[in-house]
């Protein structure tokens, strides 16, 4: 299976929605913080790994937390995507933070002081 091909596609939107699902409504845990966000997921050809890219609203210490209270809960997280999704494996999660939205907000502060002079 290719990695640019439609049924990947649709795992990786499947993926991300139910993971979207299971971290704002069933995880308990108070390192996560309530503004955590799956920002995209990458499922590997064979379904054997899983990168979840993972947007937190906060500095970098509440990412950091939120990031290891999702590794801790990995074991939870995978039940429910097991018994949600159909699928003939099911991947091991791989957290990583994205920041690219504060990129984005720095970059956009950058270029608003160079034009306002």
């Amino acid at each position: 299976m290719r990695k640019g091909n439609i049924k990947n596609t649709r795992i990786n939107s499947e993926v991300m929605k139910e993971l979207a699902n299971i971290i704002r409504g069933e995880i308990k845990d108070p390192r996560i913080a309530p503004m955590t966000c799956v920002t995209d997921v990458e499922v590997a050809p064979d379904l054997k790994t899983c990168k979840v890219y993972i947007s937190v609203l906060g500095d970098e210490e509440k990412r950091n937390e939120t990031i290891l209270g999702l590794k801790s809960a990995e074991g939870y997280i995978k039940r429910q995507l097991a018994s949600r999704l159909n699928l003939r494996n099911t991947p091991s999660l791989t957290f990583i933070p994205d920041t690219s939205t504060e990129y984005g907000i720095k970059m956009n502060k950058l270029i608003d002081e160079v034009c306002s002079e």
